[in-house]
């Protein structure tokens, strides 16, 4: 590492002590008593003409690298010759020093430096002057955009200016060097602007020399959000046809789609990283299809009184009359993971909503994804909003995405716990939809049916373990401990070979154990469940809300009041009596798809559907009002009469 001074060495030095980016053994060597950096390389232009300096410069800076020594190199104002003309910033062997973004490029090339980062006041490269209008963070920028520039006044913190740091960054990326721009004042992501860039984060502008055949996630961000204004705008009926239209496409491209998925399944198997779990859920069946294609067209049926939907209206007072409607969220980023069936699911709930789509797949998926992702864009051309859904297929990182916060509205993050925390963890400043943990309950009461014990214990574990809607506790009374029907219990979860972890309480009644359990809030997402006894209804709500992930609860009980108790009482996003946590699904539920289950306070919660991809919005029809005409001079009173509600298109009145 070298390190280029801005023109304020005082201030440098100061930094580098707060900073302590030098290493013991280098603070002896360059501190006095006084702990006061002495020493600093200057250089002129001479040094670098001048074969024999150079090649002196190049020595030095090369032999306290070896020495682990950071250099700090400034230009030595005192001396230094009169700017050449910016003509000599062209060419790979010729740039002139007139400030620190020239130094720096300079001695990149020089010394074949992996990157150059130079820092700057501002986040990176505009388009346009920073703070005005319109202006946008380029993330990558390619020597043949330079025309699309428009440059600002100088930085406050420099001479040269943003002009001045780009020519001398195309300078050095064509002597082989990489560059990148970034903030220096205001460091985002974790702060640490350096180690980020290094890391590989998205920081800043990567200059390039290779330019991708494709849009970057900004603009088709901007894509989809443009023609998804229009996918908004269409007749119920013309959105329904594109949904229909989906699903036709499923039946008739069936070949394309299982070849491509023979591809996916193929190179899953190769790699040897996915379990046997993960592989299922990446493999698609004529059946699975067939199956995607009747959902399909029920959303379709749904669809019909969606967008547009008059929930509310008031009569505020003589004409002036004010409507609540639904319409969409706007963008949405949909992350999944190794399925691929989830595309044409959200894809069509997305139109049926109005909404926009950015998608975004995992890699053992990509092959299968890219086919179903053209078939929904050949869908939507039927009404021209060919744009609405985007598939990003770069290699965006998911927490960069999460970053958009200024182009994207909703994130619904489909795939592993991990997964959804890490995105809960990354989107800040975007809402995310979902949940982090499925640790699902059964309370079996001291008055439950043997019968429904043993029918919704075994389904909830065993019909899907590796779902998030699967039981992960078993909480049991007290009172039958040593019955028939905890016997049957535990026959049955060993007939079905489930492994069983103790908890504390369970153990302690036993004198040859299950494994007692490490943690009583873990989702096993296999065929493994923690048995754990409580003393009463009330007990275990109070433990269910303590370790539990508010998803899906189920009590099993004859007693109705106990059971209206616990629906009551409990505060998850789906609380069941007699019926199985695996109920906790869209389909099932009859939403006909689902975009995932929701575990947050606001919005939706549970299985959501069509339903909780649409907001509200607020319509005031008036004839010239004003507010000064309720005050106590003016002549209008508020009448706030509720009117009756019909369902109105976007656009027309609904008559009275």
């Amino acid at each position: 590492m070298m390190i280029v001074t801005s023109g304020a060495v005082a201030f440098g030095k100061q930094r580098l002590r707060h900073e302590i980016l030098l290493s013991q053994s280098v603070r002896q060597a360059l501190h006095s008593g006084q702990n006061q950096l002495k020493d600093m390389i200057l250089v002129t232009n001479l040094d670098f003409h001048d074969d024999q300096k150079r090649r002196n410069l190049n020595s030095t800076l090369h032999e306290l690298l070896r020495m682990n020594i950071v250099p700090i190199i400034n230009t030595n104002d005192a001396v230094v010759p009169p700017p050449e003309p910016n003509s000599d910033l062209q060419g790979v062997n010729v740039i002139s020093i007139k400030d620190n973004d020239s130094l720096a490029a300079r001695l990149a090339v020089e010394m074949k430096a992996d990157l150059l980062i130079v820092l700057s006041d501002v986040e990176g490269l505009y388009d346009s002057p920073p703070g005005t209008d319109d202006a946008k963070l380029l993330d990558t920028f390619y020597p043949g955009d330079q025309q699309s520039i428009t440059y600002g006044t100088k930085s406050r913190v420099g001479i040269g200016g943003m002009e001045a740091k780009v020519k001398a960054a195309l300078w050095a990326l064509q002597g082989g060097t990489s560059v990148v721009i970034a903030n220096g004042t205001h460091p985002k992501v974790t702060g640490h602007v350096i180690t980020d860039i290094v890391e590989g984060k998205k920081v800043g502008t990567f200059f390039s020399e290779v330019k991708p055949a494709g849009p970057t996630v900004e603009q088709q961000t901007e894509m989809a959000r443009t023609a998804g204004r229009l996918l908004a705008g269409l007749d119920p009926e013309q959105r329904s046809e594109i949904i229909c239209a989906v699903a036709d496409l499923l039946t008739e491209k069936k070949d394309e789609i299982l070849s491509a998925n023979k591809k996916d399944m193929e190179l899953a198997i190769n790699a040897g990283r996915m379990s046997a779990p993960m592989l299922k859920r990446l493999s698609l069946s004529p059946a699975k299809l067939n199956s995607l294609a009747i959902g399909l067209r029920q959303i379709a049926v749904s669809s019909q009184d969606s967008v547009g939907r008059v929930l509310r209206r008031t009569r505020v007072a003589n004409n002036l009359e004010l409507e609540q409607i639904t319409v969409p969220i706007g963008v949405l980023l949909v992350i999944f993971e190794s399925r691929p069936d989830c595309l044409p699911q959200v894809s069509a709930l997305a139109i049926a909503s109005g909404n926009a789509l950015l998608l975004k797949g995992g890699k053992e998926a990509a092959n299968t994804n890219r086919i179903l992702h053209e078939l929904a864009q050949e869908a939507l051309a039927i009404h021209g909003v060919k744009d609405a859904i985007q598939l990003v297929s770069t290699r965006e990182e998911v927490e960069d995405l999460c970053r958009l916060e200024k182009q994207i509205d909703l994130i619904i993050p489909r795939g592993s716990s991990q997964l959804v925390r890490d995105i809960q963890r990354a989107a800040k400043g975007i809402p995310v939809l979902g949940h982090s943990e499925g640790i699902c309950h059964v309370y079996v009461d001291h008055e439950a049916s043997i019968d429904k014990v043993i029918k919704i214990v075994r389904d909830s574990k065993c019909d899907y373990p590796a779902a998030c809607n699967a039981m992960e506790t078993l909480l049991v009374h007290r009172d039958i401990l040593r019955t028939p029907l905890f016997d049957q219990i535990i026959d049955m979860l060993r007939t079905e070979h489930v492994k069983i972890h103790a908890g504390p309480r369970f153990a302690s009644y036993l004198t040859f154990s299950p494994s007692e359990v490490k943690s009583l809030r873990t989702e096993y997402g296999d065929l493994e469940c923690c048995i754990e006894v409580v003393d009463s209804m009330q007990e275990a709500v109070d433990h269910i809300h303590k370790y539990g992930s508010s998803h899906t609860d189920v009590i099993v009980t004859e007693n109705e009041e106990t059971a209206e108790q616990f629906l009551q009482q409990l505060d998850s996003a789906c609380v069941f009596w007699n019926a199985s946590s695996r109920f906790a699904d869209g389909y099932r539920f009859g939403l006909g798809a689902e975009v995932g289950i929701s575990t947050a306070r606001i919005h939706a919660r549970g299985p959501v559907g069509l339903e909780g991809l649409l907001t509200t919005k607020w319509v005031l029809r008036g004839d010239g009002h004003t507010a000064a005409d309720f005050s106590e001079s003016g002549s209008m009173t508020y009448l706030h009469e509720n009117l009756p509600v019909a369902h109105s298109l976007p656009g027309k009145r609904t008559s009275n």
